[in-house]
């Protein structure tokens, strides 16, 4: 992929020449430890596997630890690496890429570290520091860009390990201590400390080629966060951070102190559904069809996707219904089609679902997997597709003394990064919410959903039909009769229907404001009528605000792209998905229809009916709930009146 417009290209000549210098450092040196502590051999064999060998803790008194100088220890990391398969005298494929992989990130790091000290003149001061002539002045200034070229030379480094050692990693996870050797006197010595410490944790944790491997990489994200931690307070960093280079030979883009991510996609073991193999659902099942499609529209070097910009995107929906209704068949139906068509275009497609096993008893860690996991979804290099099932489950209600601290965080996860003040759309992801009991849901959170996918599953006698010879298979003699198979499933012709019913509202208490308005103000045929309209319903439901408002317009803008992008554009990627972004806008700027009353009205009806459906069920279960309180209070009443008699 091609640089986008907001990098500057990282040459290969530039990283190259710094080989040499790079396989110095894992060749070997002497360094002595000011802050790290060496550990025994005999206290790394006790330990556990899995447990850090580092103090978690140390003294932060000045003077004692920052001060301790042990006996230099020679670094060999090329020599560590090859004895981590025990005695075999060859060097592995592993090995080699690990060794590899260190210098090529090495090498990178201190590429990188040089433009930015020819960018902020701290080259000019090092050549008047080696001659003696640095004036008092600038000084203290030496000593900051000094400091803040150690730190990016550090988070490269590591950033580019993880990213260049991704596709070596298993399944092995190894946890590692607190950073420690982290030096920032410049960047030869933060290189030597991290070196260093590297070493230690690869003699105490890396025994077997795969522990190894992920223990490289745990450093390199522990050694990140450490990083970005410093720099966040540290001066002179602004020309890194607020600046985006690209190694075109790796695909490896360097944004500030973001951590880069290798685009792999997932490996999926669920069932595919096809489309025709969903009963039902007409519209919940073309929107998902549709989002598919538009989900491919992605691209990579703008990191937008036309649908995002012109409109008409859909980053959140929500599916609702009956238990046995469908939700899952749909969840198995979309990733079906989307891992199809990434199959096809060679992209990376990343699939993953926050379940209940997420929710955490240690204060903190459900919030951590919940970012986590919408992280992994967002990376601007994949398509990534992410269900949240049985979400009322999963995320707390606020004000709902059932919900745990751990049900509340992931609450409060969601909310921030489906709507919150930093969330970016970029039209490579999208996320599911799915529930049988909507109405548990926080109604903040669940506003939060853009799109409403009414999972009802079959309706009419046809559809039952079909699901019955769909599920009966073809072990069986029997006849079909006077039927025609999934004719009923036609998309279009079911999709229309659906939406023309959605002319007049489906709750009675949506009926009654539809019904009262319409006879004050007549057809809703104008802007002002609307937004009459949707005063009155707000007026009967205080929770329809300016939110709701979005999501409808959201949904109108849908409706203007109600079109399919044609198959064969995804089967052949050279007709639309391999084109220019400009080109794309353009293709779909002619598809697009344009916005009708009708569009409107249903939109509204469509949204306005689901919020009226989750209060409907809401309160009549806490007034069902209620009435249970208060029979066992009368039976306990009467069997304390009778025992007491």
């Amino acid at each position: 992929m091609s640089l986008t417009s907001d990098q500057m290209e990282l040459r290969e000549e530039d990283i190259r020449k710094h080989y040499d210098a790079a396989f110095a450092l894992l060749d070997g040196f002497d360094h002595a430890p000011r802050i790290g502590r060496a550990a025994s051999p005999a206290a790394t064999e006790e330990r556990s596997p899995g447990i850090g060998t580092r103090r978690r803790f140390r003294s932060t008194t000045p003077g004692l630890v920052t001060r301790r100088i042990e006996r230099p220890e020679g670094v060999r990391l090329i020599d560590r690496i090859a004895a981590s398969d025990g005695e075999d005298p060859l060097v592995s494929p592993r090995q080699a890429a690990v060794t590899a992989g260190l210098r090529r990130a090495l090498a990178i790091a201190l590429a990188l570290a040089e433009t930015y000290g020819e960018q902020t003149g701290l080259a000019d001061l090092k050549r008047l520091n080696l001659e003696n002539a640095l004036p008092a002045n600038r000084k203290t200034e030496f000593s900051e860009l000094l400091a803040a070229e150690a730190l990016v030379t550090l988070h490269v480094f590591a950033n580019a390990t993880a990213f260049l050692l991704a596709p070596h990693v298993g399944e092995i996870t190894v946890e590692l201590g607190d950073i420690e050797e982290m030096l920032t006197d410049n960047n030869q010595l933060a290189l030597h400390g991290a070196l260093w410490e590297l070493d230690q944790d690869i003699a105490a944790q890396g025994h077997g080629e795969p522990r190894m491997v992920a223990t490289v990489t745990a450093f390199a994200e522990a050694l990140m966060d450490k990083v970005a931690l410093r720099a966040s307070t540290a001066p002179r960093l602004d020309p890194f951070r607020n600046a985006a280079w690209k190694v075109e030979a790796d695909d490896f883009a360097i944004r500030g102190f973001e951590p880069a991510h290798k685009a792999r996609g997932s490996t999926l073991t669920m069932t595919f559904k096809k489309p025709n193999e969903v009963v039902g659902n007409h519209i919940a099942k073309y929107q998902a069809m549709k989002l598919s499609k538009m989900l491919m529209a992605y691209d990579f070097d703008r990191r937008l996707n036309p649908f995002a910009e012109l409109g008409g995107f859909i980053f959140t929906f929500m599916g609702d219904g009956m238990p046995g209704t469908g939700k899952t068949t749909l969840i198995q139906m979309m990733a079906g089609l989307i891992n199809d068509y990434c199959q096809a275009a060679d992209y990376a497609f990343r699939y993953q679902n926050l379940s209940t096993d997420n929710i955490d008893s240690y204060q903190g860690k459900s919030g951590q997997n919940a970012k986590a996991f919408i992280d992994s979804i967002i990376d601007p290099q994949v398509i990534g597709f992410g269900t949240i099932d049985d979400i009322d489950q999963l995320a707390g209600k606020r004000g709902d003394r059932q919900s745990s601290a751990g049900q509340l965080e992931i609450t409060a996860v969601l909310m921030e990064s489906f709507a919150g003040a930093n969330t970016v759309v970029r039209g490579n992801c999208t996320f599911g919410m799915f529930s049988n009991y909507p109405e548990n849901v926080d109604d903040a959170l669940r506003q939060r959903a853009g799109a409403r996918f009414l999972v009802d599953g079959p309706k009419t006698r046809d559809d039952y039909i079909d699901i019955l010879a769909l599920l009966m298979g073809k072990n069986h003699t029997i006849p079909l009769g006077d039927h025609q198979l999934f004719s009923a499933q036609e998309i279009k012709r079911a999709v229309a229907a659906s939406f023309e019913g959605h002319g007049r509202p489906h709750e009675a208490g949506l009926i009654q404001v539809f019904d009262r308005v319409h006879d004050q103000i007549g057809e809703l045929n104008t802007i002002a009528k609307l937004g009459s309209y949707l005063k009155a319903i707000q007026e009967a439901d205080e929770r329809f605000t300016g939110r709701a408002i979005k999501n409808i317009t959201d949904a109108v803008k849908v409706r203007a792209m109600d079109f399919e992008l044609p198959d064969e554009w995804m089967e052949q990627p050279d007709l639309f998905l391999f084109k220019d972004y400009d080109t794309k806008k353009a293709m779909i700027e002619e598809l697009r229809q344009p916005i009708t009353v009708d569009m409107v009205i249903q939109e509204i009806n469509r949204y306005a009916d689901s919020e009226f459906r989750y209060a409907d069920k809401s309160n009549e279960a806490a007034i069902e709930a209620m009435v249970r309180d208060f029979g066992r209070q009368e039976a306990a009443k009467r069997r304390y009146l009778e025992g007491k008699g």
